[in-house]
């Protein structure tokens, strides 16, 4: 019997995204009982340390999911209800009509219309997403920043509004999330992360998925090197940072294994209920933080080339790092993909980020791991 996963063609694709520029990265792909796992390149560029499959990775907005789940339950205990308005649970934190306009469903799908803090948590970065206009400066200078996420989240409630509630296409922003962590933490009396941990991550029992108490990441991993759109050159090593500055947002830990474990039981009906899962993927179009209309439910969203299957899952970026893990609906394939570059692309004359060989390669990565 033919072997459905290529793993030769598997091993070529993973190389040829280092070839293509990317220091180092890693994956696990998934078809029902067959594993490939695949790593290539350079965890430290300094001294050529390589990347192994099973090393811990900052994965950034994957995370919403785990937060979105942890919502879901809540949501099926009566706790919090989907439909209702932000204010009920959060008037300090979301004040006057838009408390009572911006519901949690909105929060979760990214339609609440609240603008992203970050440009404005992050000096350098204020002009965003006139990315020509902005700099690297603050990531420098905040590296062990430990911000507070009420602050954060009054940036970006006080900024101009980036819709009106319900509107859409939304707009993608981390300021939803860390209300969702706010709202976490009101009803249950612990913190979202502490919440999150207990049920959703030792839930799916993944035994190498956490969020940071320290700067640093524990365990085996990567150095993470951030380009900023060839502002930063060579690229420079993020991989000790204070993740405060998106905590249930975007700080998570993981393993490429654990991703692939953890939306397998998600999917699977063993995070959330099946009403819950079936909202989660009901979609609305969204403004991406690249400018991309692209469909998203709650906390998920799907990815589809022409006459294939869909797939379902998150990607996510920190400085310097990023990772994308995806499962069929039907819940017999996955990938997982971990990187230690970002914003690799230089801009043109006009302020665009450029093509890059890189940009190919994934592609043909993820493409070759999905549908083989």
């Amino acid at each position: 019997m033919k072997n459905s996963l290529d793993t030769a063609e598997l091993d070529a694709a993973i190389e040829n995204v280092h070839r293509a520029g990317m220091p180092g990265l890693f994956a696990e792909v998934r078809d029902g009982d067959e594993v490939w796992r695949g790593a290539a390149g350079a965890a430290d560029v300094t001294t050529g340390r390589p990347v192994t499959a099973d090393m811990r990775h900052r994965v950034g907005s994957i995370t919403k999911t785990f937060t979105a789940a942890a919502v879901l339950q809540q949501v099926e205990s009566g706790e919090i209800g989907i439909d209702a308005p932000i204010g009920r649970y959060l008037p300090q934190l979301v004040p006057g009509g838009r408390g009572d306009t911006i519901t949690v469903r909105m929060l979760l799908n990214h339609t609440s219309g609240l603008a992203e803090y970050l440009p404005h948590a992050y000096p350098s970065l204020k002009a965003f997403p006139a990315l020509a206009k902005t700099g690297p400066e603050s990531l420098d200078d905040q590296r062990l920043t430990r911000f507070d996420p009420t602050k954060l989240i009054e940036l970006g409630v006080t900024a101009p509004a980036a819709g009106a509630p319900g509107g859409t296409p939304g707009l993608y922003s981390n300021t939803n999330y860390l209300l969702l962590g706010a709202l976490l933490e009101q009803v249950t009396g612990t913190t979202a992360e502490r919440y999150i941990t207990r049920n959703v991550i030792e839930r799916a029992g993944l035994r190498h998925t956490g969020f940071p108490t320290t700067p640093h990441v524990d365990g085996p991993h990567s150095r993470l090197y951030e380009a900023w759109f060839g502002m930063i050159d060579p690229p420079r090593d993020y991989s000790v940072y204070d993740m405060s500055w998106v905590g249930p947002s975007a700080s998570l830990i993981s393993t490429v294994t654990d991703l692939n474990r953890f939306y397998g039981k998600l999917l699977g009906g063993e995070i959330v209920g099946p009403s819950s899962l079936a909202q989660m993927r009901r979609t609305v179009p969204v403004v991406s933080q690249e400018g991309q209309v692209i469909d998203y439910g709650l906390g998920l969203h799907p990815t589809q080339a022409p006459g294939q299957d869909t797939f379902w899952g998150h990607g996510g970026t920190v400085w310097g790092g990023g990772a994308l893990a995806m499962i069929r609906a039907d819940g017999k394939r996955q990938l997982a993909v971990a990187v230690n570059l970002q914003r690799w692309n230089s801009l043109d004359a006009s302020g665009r980020p450029q093509p890059h060989p890189i940009d190919d390669a994934l592609a043909t990565l993820y493409r070759v791991a999905m549908y083989g």
